[in-house]
């Protein structure tokens, strides 16, 4: 929205926006004057900026009535805490925390024995990391749109993809990528590239944003460091192969037939530093043959690096001239791009400029005439390169031919149609492709619409992550939440719908209809092997000084109303909750040695401690189950 002193300035002083963006661009003249822009580049007759106060009274109705359910789910990252949001839309309620990389008190990750296990801990038993930086999440496909099986998020900092099973909601698998750093961009594939029969996800391709030595010997030599595009397998999460190419990973994006993968490169000079980072003309979206490359993992035309057995094949320019062998294709974009999307009708991936204030629109079967030496210039796959404000981030869409981009500098949403894009850039300057902007509140980076990057894209919703908010929340401190805000995209005009302030720094988000996922409300029993399936089988089994607690809650009691240790004893307590009741959790908690966790119905987890201090320990429920919740305990009796 406008600000009044903005409206006062308008006439004549330097309003808000203005200020921002002559600020900003001051810094940002050097990348943008590196931008060539191609013929066919000038501005479009476009809307003007509307501001979002003028739709007041339009709009989806937000306020779900008690006991009303969002008709969407939304997938988060959540930024630094290292786990994934769920929200229910268009409300933006958070219904749940899924914890991934980094410990959580409230569930016992990182506590549990079956939670560290999926974590990856060192020697001693200890968890590896602590810290992460979530960023892209994303789901498995089959037949071109989300099936309701996994999920997958990435820790940038130490190089980890987690799934996430869409039936429990729960992190089941974490793999730690070799050979790179700064893992950024993730996107799984939406079906197999050979096999038609195969339409479902079966890989998750990751892109390395940072370029170090290979192996990693702690070299200064900056311009020996090399960038790798890994591919994962969606079931065993095992890595199957890695690319090594020119220029480094930042965002990736899919093809719906499965033959393509792309990932935009905003420093193909693989500068160390950030003049290094500037000095090309152009940067590139590279684009990966995923057949090409399997074949050649098959063949073994492959190298390993260091102690990695993962086979790595040649994706640099020198390797990849003949389009006919070629396993990759760099296709030139403005310089600095930012993101890069998959376009609902399957044509088309499209790279945000960033620095240059243009999109670029890239026609992938043109891409595949080149692998098949049918198309003499690569650089022919862009069918359109329009100027659509300053500072576009990443795009998403509405399944009717428009594209919503975010731009940074503008603190705006803009609308515009890819086809009458392409009409322009091929020359009809009547084609007016820019269809409407909104400003946002502020400083816009992610976007998404409802099932935006499926073939159901239903253009009922889009959600914009905004970086600063400002003045748009009670003040709480020098640390200002984020402000995630909703916008209603079903008509001509878009129309801000809601604020939702949220702890930084999340990112990416996906928004796909409720009925596409069927969460179980119980756990299945046979699912864990150490279950205690009967009460009667608890009990305290010893071997030496190692110890064993069998135990079950059902409300409002555990089995055992008291165990016996004695001190220095290693001990594993197994819980299970033979609760079968929906929503009916238990917790367990024993004071002093750093035990809490959960316990969903039928679910089992354990925990390892050594007893190695005399008392008497009250172990109680966490979670709020019965009447007689408070009186729901048993007593650790730790001997002397």
């Amino acid at each position: 929205m406008i600000d009044k002193k903005d409206q006062q300035l308008a006439s004549g002083g330097l309003g808000r926006r203005s200020f921002i963006n002559t600020a900003a661009l001051v810094g940002l003249t050097a990348g943008v004057a590196a931008c060539t822009e191609k013929p066919g580049t000038a501005a479009a007759p476009a809307a003007p900026a509307a501001p979002a106060s003028s739709h007041a009274g339009a709009g989806a109705n937000v306020h779900l009535k008690p006991g009303e359910l969002d008709t969407y789910y939304g997938l988060w990252s959540g930024g630094h805490t290292g786990d994934m949001r769920v929200l229910g839309l268009p409300s933006g309620r958070e219904i749940t925390r899924i914890p991934c990389f980094v410990p959580d008190a409230l569930v016992g990750w990182g506590i549990t024995n079956e939670s560290k296990a999926v974590m990856g801990t060192k020697p001693d038993g200890s968890l590896k990391y602590t810290v992460a930086d979530t960023h892209h999440t994303h789901a498995s496909y089959k037949d071109g749109n989300y099936d309701g099986r996994y999920a997958w998020i990435n820790d940038k900092i130490n190089s980890r993809l987690a799934r996430i099973r869409l039936d429990y909601f729960i992190c089941d698998k974490i793999t730690e990528l070799p050979n790179v750093q700064g893992f950024h961009g993730i996107f799984p594939d939406k079906r197999d590239p050979v096999d038609p029969a195969i339409n479902y996800t079966t890989r998750v391709f990751c892109g390395a944003e940072f370029s170090i030595p290979l192996p990693n010997t702690g070299s200064e030599d900056h311009t020996k460091y090399r960038s790798m595009f890994t591919c994962v397998d969606a079931e065993t999460m095992e890595v199957r192969w890695q690319v090594l190419i020119d220029g480094n990973c930042d965002l990736t994006a899919t093809s719906y037939d499965g033959k393509l993968a792309a990932t935009n490169q905003y420093n193909v000079e693989m500068g160390a530093k950030y003049e290094d980072m500037m000095s090309a003309e152009r940067d590139a979206c590279l684009f990966f043959n995923i057949a090409r490359i399997e074949a050649a993992v098959k063949a073994g035309k492959f190298k390993t690096i260091g102690t990695s057995k993962v086979p790595v094949v040649d994706g640099t320019h020198e390797a990849n001239k003949d389009p006919k062998t070629a396993l990759t294709a760099y296709v030139s974009v403005p310089k600095n791009p930012h993101g890069v999307n998959a376009s609902p009708d399957q044509k088309y991936f499209i790279c945000a400029g960033k620095l240059s204030p243009t999109a670029t629109v890239i026609e992938l079967a043109k891409v595949l005439d080149w692998f098949d030496g049918k198309l003499e210039k690569l650089d022919s796959a862009i069918v359109a390169e329009v100027e659509i404000g300053l500072g576009p981030l990443h795009t998403a869409f509405d399944g009717r031919g428009n594209a919503y981009t975010t731009l940074f500098l503008d603190s705006q949403v803009v609308k515009w149609n890819v086809e009458a894009a392409i009409k322009f850039h091929a020359g009809d300057k009547t084609a007016k492709y820019v269809v409407d902007r909104l400003d946002v509140q502020y400083q816009p980076g992610h976007v998404n619409a409802s099932q935006s990057e499926t073939i159901a894209a239903d253009g009922k919703f889009l959600a914009v992550g905004c970086k600063f908010s400002k003045d748009r929340f009670l003040p709480a401190g020098p640390l200002h939440p984020e402000n995630e805000q909703l916008i209603d995209i079903s008509g001509e005009k878009m129309v801000l719908l809601a604020d939702h302030p949220v702890r930084g720094e999340p990112h990416d988000f996906i928004i796909f209809k409720r009925d596409l996922v069927r969460p179980k409300q119980v756990y299945t029993l046979d699912e864990f092997p150490l279950a205690v399936k009967d009460p009667k089988e608890s009990g305290v089994f010893r071997n030496g000084k190692k110890v064993t607690v069998k135990m079950t809650s059902q409300a409002p009691a555990f089995s055992l109303r008291e165990f016996k240790l004695k001190k220095g004893d290693e001990v594993t307590l197994i819980l299970t909750n033979l609760d079968k009741i929906e929503d009916l959790t238990h917790g367990f908690a024993i004071p002093n040695y750093n035990v809490n966790f959960i316990v969903n119905p039928l679910e089992t987890k354990s925990v390892t401690f050594i007893a190695d201090k005399p008392g008497v320990f009250w172990c109680y429920c966490t979670h709020f189950c019965h009447a007689l919740h408070l009186e729901m305990r048993t007593r650790m009796i730790v001997e002397a």
